[in-house]
């Protein structure tokens, strides 16, 4: 059973920045797919990014159109620790983000509020 805990996420102001990590442990495979994806109010859920681990040379990173360019995920495959740094946030970022993680089985974490508001 994989287990993921969740840090970041909160209150911003639109144009700033904000940092979110996702751990996960107890997975035995090697190969697996991180990343986060958000719901907002009255909205489905949806893809942000993710990415997946790699032997050796990091991971294949893959974002929605609407944070590409802004947002940007990375991770650190010793520990199965993924981090999504986001940047030039605006007001329809605002979502509960939930950490995702795949390997056999799909898992998700509780998720975190994001609030852009001024």
């Amino acid at each position: 059973q994989v287990q993921l805990v969740e840090s970041g996420g909160g209150l911003v102001q639109p144009g700033g920045s904000l940092r979110l990590s996702c751990a996960a442990s107890g997975s035995t495979y090697r190969f697996n797919v991180m990343g986060w994806y958000r719901q907002a109010p009255g909205k489905q859920r949806e893809l942000v990014a993710t990415i997946t681990s790699a032997i050796s040379r990091g991971g294949r990173a893959n974002y929605s159109d609407s944070v590409k360019g802004r947002f940007t995920i990375s991770r650190e495959n010793a520990k199965d620790t993924v981090v999504l740094e986001m940047s030039s946030l605006k007001p329809e970022d605002t979502a509960v983000y939930q950490c995702y993680f795949r390997d056999a089985v799909s898992y998700w974490g509780q998720g975190t509020q994001v609030t852009v508001s001024s």
